[in-house]
């Protein structure tokens, strides 16, 4: 978990730094014995379950890092039987490509942190 939290630390703009999933809720890339990536799959039922805190060192990025990260936790997310991922990005255009989309062609999904 360490090295989780020091590569989620790189991105302190981008990713929540607080209330992250337990370590056995992620997935990692290593490179050499070092954590060049990682993103967890939250599963809060059956139904649903959350792909977040996906980060990939910048020295890695643009090598397919990521696709492999997003693939494990959809994967793992069949493999509990969820049918329902979604994801919080700042980076709609990759989950795209990844087959994210939105709901019922609704353009917006609302939060309000409490």
């Amino acid at each position: 978990m360490p090295a989780i939290l020091k590569l989620i630390g790189e991105y302190p703009d981008e990713l929540m730094q607080d209330n992250l999933p337990p370590a056995d809720a992620f997935f990692v890339a290593e490179n050499e014995g070092l954590v060049v990536g990682c993103c967890a799959l939250e599963i809060y039922s059956r139904r649903l379950a959350e792909v977040r805190s996906l980060a990939v060192a910048k020295d890695f990025q643009r090598r397919g890092i990521a696709k492999q990260l997003i693939r494990a936790c959809i994967a793992a997310a069949k493999e509990h039987a969820v049918y329902e991922l979604f994801c919080i990005t700042g980076n709609p255009d990759f989950f795209q490509k990844q087959g994210f989309g939105t709901f019922k062609k609704e353009k917006y999904a609302l939060i309000k942190i409490l």
